[in-house]
């Protein structure tokens, strides 16, 4: 794997969402290449196993990211413990099915304060340490959902743009500080996304039956079935982080490919086609 200034080869990791899916996954990678790694959960039961697997190279943490004082505490003790964060990787999160008009206030703001502002807060928190040191690696587990949006899934895609647009700013942010960071944008992958780990609105309008009514039936008949392997997913993350020119952004899975290379094309046929209308927006010259 080239080089990456950024991290070294003994890294240690901070992985949040650690349970099931990509994020055990990837924790079992890095472990299984001699790393280190905090592995997170909300239910640190869960991980255990992991920790017990590996020894003093492996440290399994409580953490919710929407308690800030546990966000706090889980970094400190990982600091504590390894004495820097090399890695960190932002993965906690889920989906929620409802079209617009159906979202839930409550379950909405939930949404956010786990894929959103509970990604900030970890991020924060581990900030300080990176910076010291003038070096580090951000991966913030967005979606292909964080590129093209579909019915049923608008707030999830919210969501996820909030993702996109705080790490793209985060990178230009931190560049100069020697600090990487990495969008991770997948497609379906055969985790609890579409089954366990889903939540969808207990309303339902009948109008909308044909559109997010039909792609929640479809969505959540996925689960199981899902094309991506989190096992490559995770080592095409570590190939990544690995890298001597990281990526900002990174597609995982054919589909997320195809369909983020079709939305490039559709938005430059509508930029072109709006193109006069576009540039006569301007004052024009002389009229100031």
């Amino acid at each position: 794997m080239p080089e990456n200034p950024a991290v070294p080869e003994n890294a240690v990791w901070f992985i949040t969402g650690c349970s099931t899916g990509l994020g055990r996954a990837l924790a079992e990678a890095v472990l299984g290449r001699g790393m280190r790694a905090v592995v997170t959960a909300r239910d640190p039961a869960r991980v255990a196993d992991l920790a017990e697997a590996h020894g003093d190279r492996a440290l399994a943490l409580p953490l919710d990211v929407t308690d800030h004082a546990q966000v706090v505490d889980a970094v400190k003790r990982a600091e504590g413990a390894f004495g820097r964060i090399d890695v960190l990787v932002g993965n906690a999160g889920y989906g929620y099915l409802a079209a617009v008009e159906e979202g839930e206030d409550e379950q909405v703001r939930k949404l956010f304060e786990t894929n959103v502002f509970g990604l900030a807060d970890v991020t924060r928190a581990v900030l300080p340490g990176m910076r010291a040191r003038r070096s580090g690696h951000i991966v913030t587990v967005s979606s292909l959902g964080g590129l093209a949006a579909f019915g049923a899934t608008g707030y999830y895609h919210a969501t996820k743009f909030a993702v996109e647009g705080l790490s793209e700013s985060l990178a230009a942010e931190v560049a100069p500080l020697g600090i990487k960071v990495t969008i991770v944008e997948p497609a379906a992958f055969r985790t609890n996304w579409s089954g366990p780990s889903m939540r969808q609105s207990a309303i339902r309008i009948d109008d909308y039956a044909a559109t997010a009514g039909a792609r929640r039936e479809a969505t959540l008949a996925t689960y199981g079935r899902q094309p991506g392997d989190p096992a490559r997913a995770a080592e095409a993350i570590l190939t990544a982080v690995g890298s001597d020119e990281p990526p900002l952004r990174l597609l995982l899975g054919r589909a997320a490919y195809d369909i983020a290379t079709a939305r490039l094309d559709t938005l430059r046929a509508t930029f072109d086609t709006w193109r006069e209308t576009t540039l006569a927006a301007d004052f024009l010259e002389g009229t100031l």
